[in-house]
């Protein structure tokens, strides 16, 4: 497979462009590993005529052409991190959860592996691996799976553990004290070689992802770099990619040899601003021999970014007020997330914020949402029950952040 350059990627748009669109993370400061996001989730404001807007509020998406790649991440609604979801693998969760994806008119999903549940008990994890793979491609489903992930706490066995819908997070992986040993890489380095020995040319994976978002530090990146350097010498038939939270960040990952170019963009404050992202991503993709995919995607925020203050309903999801952008547009994408949960990144959390469209029992959040996701299918019709409410076992976040 040919791949792009980083003078390619760079001429062909990405730092003039969209240097400055972060979705997912970006350092607060040096001592804070937890993102802000005001900054890098705020395009340049432009001057636009009236006809722009009233465009992107009108479109008709039952006239467009279904988009190629529609997914979404997946981790099991009471899964708060993925040591939990593969240590707590429940076959019959991931059969009726992907079910509700297929009902969706998705073909694919995202998610990521837990090193450290690998560590304690491989069989356990291959064999869990195998039912997933398994199960997504009996709903014609092809999943992207990252083998590691920069963002949330370190991985302490509370953290680990914890369920606490107040307190419970997503973890990154592997821990401060690997990360900042490179004499201790070799353990990961045997788990990349596992997955990549068994799964490199498996049909039913759409990418392997060296690990999400590594790229705001320094040694998170570093450890990166040496696991996709494993995962390039094992290199097979499926494509190799790297979480990333800007097109700017691809500009170091094409000089690793990645297949496919991600980007993150979680919540614009308008329209407008998220049809300009997306025409950047286009001009890039239509230069460049990889895909170019949206991997995080979630709703309009009218504040200025991930660690803006909530306004009004900004808390719940709305996947309906970017879906007909990003159809339009035609951009392979992952929303963020399947399952109604609470939000996966603790200062997320804090704000209250709920994201989702299927609960455990089939009903969803929103009907709007649902049918604006389906329709990227080609058909948006869509039937359930609609029921805009916190789970049960999720009140007491609800209750200590939203009142």
């Amino acid at each position: 497979m040919s791949r792009f350059t980083r003078r390619e990627l760079l001429a062909g748009g990405a730092a003039a462009g969209a240097i400055g669109l972060a979705g997912c993370n970006a350092p607060i400061n040096s001592r804070s590993r937890q993102p802000r996001r005001a900054e890098t989730e705020t395009a340049s404001p432009v001057q636009r005529t009236p006809t722009d807007e009233e465009e992107l509020e009108d479109i008709d998406q039952s006239a467009l052409d279904p988009v190629d790649v529609r997914g979404a991440m997946y981790f099991p609604a009471q899964a708060y991190n993925t040591y939990q979801m593969w240590g707590g693998y429940d076959p019959d969760v991931v059969e009726r959860d992907l079910g509700y994806a297929e009902q969706l008119g998705l073909n694919a999903v995202r998610t990521w592996l837990s090193y450290e549940f690998w560590e304690e008990d491989p069989e356990a994890h291959e064999e869990a691996v195998d039912h997933f793979l398994e199960t997504a491609a009996d709903y014609d489903i092809r999943p992207m799976i990252g083998l590691f992930e920069a963002v949330g706490e370190n991985p302490t066995e509370e953290n680990l553990t914890n369920t606490d819908p107040l307190t419970a997070t997503g973890v990154y992986s592997p821990s401060d004290e690997v990360l900042n040993s490179p004499s201790m890489w070799d353990g990961p380095r045997e788990f990349v070689t596992w997955f990549m020995d068994r799964y490199r040319d498996d049909e039913r994976l759409l990418a392997i992802e060296v690990m999400n978002e590594p790229g705001w530090w320094s040694k998170k990146k570093q450890f990166a770099e040496a696991m996709f350097e494993v995962m390039v010498g094992l290199r097979g038939e499926v494509p190799l990619t790297v979480g990333s939270t800007s097109m700017a960040n691809n500009a170091d990952y094409v000089e690793w040899g990645t297949d496919v170019i991600q980007f993150h963009y979680n919540f614009p404050s308008n329209r407008i601003q998220y049809r300009d992202l997306l025409r950047q991503a286009i001009t890039i993709g239509a230069a460049a021999p990889q895909p170019v995919y949206l991997t995080e995607w979630q709703r309009i925020r009218r504040g200025r970014g991930f660690a803006s203050e909530i306004e009004g309903d900004e808390w719940q999801p709305n996947y309906a007020s970017l879906a007909p952008v990003i159809h339009k547009a035609g951009v392979g994408n992952f929303f963020w997330s399947l399952m109604v949960k609470p939000a996966y990144v603790p200062i997320q959390r804090k704000l209250g914020v709920i994201s989702g469209v299927f609960h455990e029992d089939g009903s969803v959040w929103s009907l709007d949402d649902a049918r604006s996701l389906k329709a990227m299918s080609g058909d948006d019709s869509f039937e359930a029950e609609e029921r805009p409410e916190w789970p049960e076992w999720a009140m007491a976040a609800k209750e200590a952040y939203r009142g």
